[in-house]
This record gives structure tokens, C-alpha cells and sequence, in this order.
């Protein structure tokens, strides 16, 4: 099924690589990835109250989840990488977060509990296929553990959550 996001994780790699296809033209699902307006629709399984992108290589973005209780949860980033409607590859900074969540998180990550979160780098793909696109995510971990903790928390089913929400967000446009 199309509408089913694809995960792989091998054990030995730093990262998670997400597939999913999307009914939609490339060109419009670049447009939801990079416009501020609809990725305060989609981004995370939360509300977007702040989000801020300066899309252009160096430049910075700034997204803040809300959780129904009102906790903030901020990510910011670069873009290293700025290919229109082909390809991004930006860092991920969870260093804001709660810290709650960070203590949460260190829990899972073995050896490194007791050092610092380091940014993940994320490259995504758009690419044409049966008329839609075909959407490529790989997140790359400072650490196989980092990956893991990331795993253990729910990475995937936030990421599934939100492609949900994009693809509603892409028939709506």
C-alpha cells in the first residue's frame, strides 16, 4: 500500500532511512516541505505555533511543536543543501527541548546517557514516480545508540503521524 510508510534501520548503520509515496506532483510536495505555512500544517503530531525557515544554504529554520498541555518543544537547523523539488539536507537540533524529554532520551542512548545531544543530519528526496512522489527521509545519528534511543521513543510513529498529516494537507492544496 502507498499510504504505508517504509522503515529501515540496519542494525550496524547511524541511521533511519523513511520511505513513503505521496499523491501529489513533486513540485507540490517541495512546496509543503518549504513554505513555512504548510509545514506549521504538517511537521510533527503537534501543533506548529513558530515556524520559521530561511531556505537557502546557511540558512536557518525554526520550528516549535506544542503539545495539547502546552509544552514547547523547539527544533532548530541549517540548510546544507538547498536542490528545488529534488533534494534537502538540513540538521536537526532536539538541544531545546524539555528537559525532560532530553532526560527521557539519555535514558536510551547506553553509553552516551551522560553526554551531550548532537544534531542529526537529515537528506530528503522527491522523487517522480506513478504520478506522485515518492519521498525519501534518511536521519543520520551522531551514534548507532543515538539512533536506537530515537527508535525506542517513537521516531517512527511521529514521522508516520506526520506523513499523514502531509498527505491530507496535499489534497487540500
Amino acid at each position: 500500500m502507498k499510504d504505508v510508510m517504509d522503515v529501515v534501520a540496519k542494525p550496524e548503520a547511524k541511521e533511519i532511512t523513511l520511505i513513503r509515496w505521496f499523491n501529489a506532483p513533486r513540485s507540490l510536495v517541495w512546496r509543503a516541505w518549504t513554505e513555512p505555512a504548510h509545514v506549521a500544517r504538517w511537521w510533527g503530531p503537534m501543533e506548529n505555533p513558530v515556524c520559521q525557515l530561511d531556505l537557502r544554504i546557511g540558512g536557518a529554520y525554526r520550528i516549535v511543536m506544542r503539545s495539547p498541555d502546552g509544552i514547547d518543544y523547539p527544533l532548530t537547523g541549517t540548510f546544507l543543501e538547498v536542490r528545488p523539488i529534488e533534494r534537502l539536507v538540513l540538521t536537526m537540533d532536539t538541544t531545546e527541548h524539555p528537559a525532560e524529554w532530553q532526560h527521557l532520551l539519555n535514558t536510551y542512548r547506553g553509553a552516551r546517557k551522560n553526554e551531550g545531544i548532537e544534531p542529526l543530519e537529515m537528506t530528503v528526496l522527491f522523487g517522480e514516480q506513478d504520478g506522485g512522489t515518492n519521498l525519501t527521509v534518511v536521519a543520520r545519528f551522531a551514534t548507532v545508540d543515538d539512533r536506537d534511543a530515537h527508535l525506542t521513543m517513537g521516531t517512527t510513529k511521529g514521522w508516520s503521524m506526520s506523513f499523514d498529516r502531509l498527505q491530507a494537507l496535499l489534497q487540500a492544496l
